[in-house]
């Protein structure tokens, strides 16, 4: 072996290789443990935390809506307030011995076969705390626990085809989307036909689907915390001994704050006078501001398009890419695909061992309803995911969104015993 390895690289490198691996060896018994408690540590918090998990009562509830709603996205803003939960994670303990997390609900809107359905997944300790808080707001209603819809669906790929992809933020979290506000939404006098709503683009997608399709739309949501570090290079790090340093979107946009003003009113030329800030500028700025001032959520948005051969339609996936375009902004954020089921060139998937790979994932990840393991997640607030998720008013007209034909009233006070 030593004789092959000679011949293979010349005698300095050789040599420079011998003497690294003396190294190594020499000093396994300080990496090695590293190695070993980081791995067993990792295997740890994956048992306990898928443990606590599956030991969790989950429910799904399908929210059917009345024939009417006059409500504005800002009702659906103040439901999302009580999803607020960072119960499960209070202190060291619960977190790292019982593997307790925050809880994780799924405001899921989904096609089955042009049948449009609002869906809401919550654990059950929280199910009358869901359906209390929707009542409050919509009173009209109907809240009902149902079967898992993807509990039906067995993927085959020979006999489905199936294209999933995740969306993340173009920009930094604290740059908020297009929301219902911008649209309007909350300007009195206008009549509710007459309003624009950003939400009408999926449901008419949804709606779309025929027999054989079904469309999934999922957007995970849990409480956020300040527990993302501080993106800084290594030799800042260094510089600044800043190696526990945690920051969040509101810390962040602070400091982009500054810089944008520092750029905004930067003299053209050195020893002029500073330039007064523009009115988009200025517009950017603001809206940073009260994008942060509100409550937040850590998010992962996925969306699948599953057909039977015979009924794929290639259509429907490049709608699904363009879902959320309608709250993209050039000056502020928007949404772009951060995962998607295919490859650009062929000799990057050899016989689609690695597409089929993914597709799998996709649709697991869907089903279980878990973050994405390979991306991180990203912040939204209670404003832009109500512009996202929230139940259309008289605006959509299409004919297949799921709707009560009766309104509920209270029975008569008079009423025999």
């Amino acid at each position: 072996m030593i004789e092959t390895f000679a011949n293979i690289f010349p005698p300095a490198y050789y040599s420079l290789i011998v003497g690294a691996l003396n190294y190594l060896y020499l000093f396994m018994p300080i990496w090695l443990p590293v190695i070993l408690i980081y791995i067993l540590w990792n295997n740890w918090m994956n048992y306990i935390q898928t443990k606590f998990l599956n030991e969790q009562d989950y429910r799904l509830l399908e929210l059917k809506l009345p024939n009417e709603i006059k409500k504005t996205p800002l009702a659906m803003e103040l439901f999302l307030t009580s999803l607020i939960q960072v119960g499960g994670e209070a202190n060291w303990y619960q977190k790292y011995v019982e593997g307790k997390s925050r809880p994780v609900f799924s405001l899921e809107m989904v096609s089955l076969e042009g049948q449009v359905k609002f869906f809401i997944w919550t654990r059950g300790f929280f199910k009358n705390l869901v359906e209390a808080q929707i009542y409050a707001q919509y009173p009209d209603i109907e809240i009902t626990e149902v079967p898992d819809y993807t509990s039906f669906v067995n993927y085959d790929p020979n006999a489905l085809t199936l294209w999933g992809t995740e969306f993340k933020l173009a920009k930094d979290d604290f740059y908020p989307i297009k929301t219902y506000v911008d649209y309007d939404m909350e300007s009195k006098g206008i009549k509710e036909e007459e309003k624009i709503d950003p939400i009408t683009p999926i449901i008419e997608y949804l709606g779309s689907a025929g027999k054989g399709q079904q469309i999934w739309l999922q957007i995970l949501v849990k409480a956020h915390k300040k527990e993302r570090k501080k993106a800084l290079a290594w030799k800042e790090k260094w510089e600044k001994k800043e190696w526990n340093t945690f920051e969040d979107w509101g810390d962040q946009s602070k400091e982009a704050v500054k810089d944008l003003i520092t750029e905004a009113t930067k003299p053209a030329e050195e020893g002029t006078a500073p330039r007064m800030m523009t009115k988009g500028e200025s517009g950017v700025i603001a809206a940073i501001e009260r994008s942060v001032s509100k409550l937040s959520f850590d998010c992962n948005i996925r969306g699948i398009y599953l057909a039977e051969k015979e009924s794929f339609n290639p259509i429907n996936i490049v709608a699904m890419i363009g879902t959320f375009k309608q709250f993209n902004s050039n000056n502020l954020n928007g949404f772009k695909l951060t995962q998607a089921t295919g490859f650009d060139f062929p000799w990057q998937d050899y016989k689609g061992i690695r597409v089929n790979r993914l597709k799998q994932k996709v649709f697991n990840e869907y089903r279980r309803r878990s973050f994405s393991l390979f991306y991180q997640p990203f912040v939204l607030n209670t404003e832009e995911l109500a512009t996202i998720y929230h139940f259309p008013g008289g605006v959509v007209q299409t004919p297949t969104l799921s709707k009560l034909m009766s309104k509920k009233a209270e029975a008569p006070f008079n009423l025999p015993t």
